[in-house]
């Protein structure tokens, strides 16, 4: 293996250039932001709750929710921690410190103070910087994590750590190649390895903290077999910079047998790949999210498919699930519509805590061939990189062994296009070069053909189209009119 843990000396080095980004990163000292996590109640440590809740059996739930100024801000957690009920909460970080324009992001802050109500779509970390982001950990009763969407983390990161929050999203592949266009994939590992390595000092010196891939990517039609692909590199590529918590994710796919097969396929095969990298002192965790695409505008409607995610994600076994609101078809929600979609999606969880749903041939099947896939991806990316994962992330993508459908990023080959068969699973239409066995290809091919006979029509890319906005229409599968 090359490709092992960052020295801590070269890390140092990059860590003077990455604090000089913007002003507040000079009130970043290693030291006291370590001792200051240390002073946290172990109950406000992210991956502490994570592991627990995990060795309960228990399933968490966590919204999405971030606004421009601090007071506000910590309004809105405290009402989805107290009438909400979130077991977890978030951060979500605003448009502009995800591409580091951070003067846009102060104006950003200006311009709400003079509006009265926040102009940006998230909570600008970096600007309000140590002082501030304490003051919203100090406010709250539970774990918060930074959620983002930020090829290059690393200034964001050394803050939200340093100010108490104990979990950060994200990874060098899954937060450029479904968010950003021209950043060069090479780029974006090396800052998340910098990342990794900053989390990994913190582990070395006693803090926890959780570390989360984004599994959902583009959200749209994804197979499994590339969310999880993508999952289980980022993981590795963690693990080696000497995280020791990690939740890899799953974005619901709509049809319960392949929903729970992907996150049994998922757990199962992350601590196979894992392992034979020679890990063992890790916690492992999933997260379940809630549908990504289109959300029916109606609230009634919009109650149906949250409840149907949480339903899904309860009986799939994950530890965590993060939960949409019934206003996700009319943009940013209030505090309100957020936390009844906790309060539907706890209802749901709550009445399946004793049920357990019967994993027979159908989800073997299925958990099968999504191993199969994963495994024939995986050993192509080690092929490319002459036995190391990392070496072979780049030619990966650039070749097709990889490829993210609907992402806008120009290093990803951007030919893979999947739809749904007949059973709303989703398969792969056009395979491009992503790396499986024929026999593999032929069971996609069938099953979208027992499609396309049912429905009187060719297999075609008016297939896809109709699936992208069948569930904001009622149905599963995108059938014709």
């Amino acid at each position: 293996m090359k490709n092992t843990k960052q020295n801590f000396d070269e890390f140092m080095m990059e860590r003077s250039d990455v604090l000089k980004a913007w002003s507040t990163g000079k009130d970043v000292i290693l030291e006291e932001g370590l001792a200051y996590q240390k002073s946290l109640d172990d109950s406000r440590n992210f991956a502490s709750t994570m592991k627990a809740a995990s060795r309960r059996g228990d399933t968490l739930i966590q919204p999405r929710a971030g606004v421009a100024l601090i007071d506000e801000h910590i309004s809105l957690l405290k009402y989805l921690e107290n009438e909400g009920g979130a077991d977890l909460l978030p951060t979500t970080i605003d448009a502009y410190t995800r591409q580091n324009r951070y003067n846009e992001a102060q104006s950003g802050i200006e311009k709400s103070y003079s509006a009265g109500t926040s102009l940006l779509n998230g909570f600008p970390a970096v600007n309000h910087g140590i002082a501030g982001c304490r003051r919203v950990i100090e406010s709250l009763k539970k774990p918060v994590q930074v959620r983002h969407g930020t090829p290059d983390a690393r200034l964001l990161a050394e803050i939200s750590l340093a100010s108490g929050f104990t979990s950060f999203e994200g990874g060098g592949i899954s937060y450029n190649i479904p968010y950003a266009k021209k950043v060069p994939l090479e780029k974006s590992i090396e800052y998340w390895k910098y990342v990794d390595r900053l989390v990994g000092y913190y582990e070395d010196n006693g803090v926890s903290i959780n570390r989360e891939p984004f599994g959902p990517l583009t959200g749209t039609l994804v197979p499994p077999f590339i969310s999880i692909v993508i999952g289980i590199i980022e993981g590795i590529l963690a693990l080696r910079q000497g995280v020791k918590s990690i939740t890899l994710g799953y974005g619901q796919g709509g049809n319960l047998v392949q929903d729970v097969s992907a996150i049994i396929a998922l757990r199962e095969l992350a601590d196979e790949y894992f392992q034979s990298e020679g890990f063992t002192d890790y916690h492992l965790t999933t997260v379940f999210h809630q549908w990504m695409g289109g959300f029916p505008e109606n609230e009634a409607k919009a109650f149906s498919v949250i409840t149907w995610g949480a339903t899904v994600g309860r009986l799939a076994g994950a530890d965590k699930i993060i939960v949409k609101t019934p206003h996700e078809a009319m943009g940013i929600p209030t505090r309100e519509a957020n936390a009844q979609g906790l309060l539907a999606s706890r209802q749901a969880i709550s009445m399946l805590y004793e049920q357990k749903l019967p994993v027979g041939p159908t989800y073997r099947r299925e958990i099968d061939l999504i191993k199969s896939e994963v495994n024939s991806v995986m050993n192509r990316v080690l092929e490319l990189g002459a036995g190391d994962i990392d070496d072979g992330i780049v030619p990966a993508f650039k070749f097709g062994v990889i490829d993210v459908p609907f992402a806008p990023a120009v290093c990803n080959y951007g030919k893979l296009l999947p739809m749904r068969d007949n059973e709303g699973f989703i398969r792969v239409y056009n395979w491009g070069n992503t790396h499986v066995s024929e026999e593999i290809k032929e069971l996609h091919r069938a099953k979208l053909e027992l499609r396309a006979h049912s429905e009187g029509r060719n297999v075609c890319f008016q297939m896809v189209t109709d699936d992208i906005y069948a569930i904001s229409k009622g149905k599963l599968v995108g059938r014709p009119r």
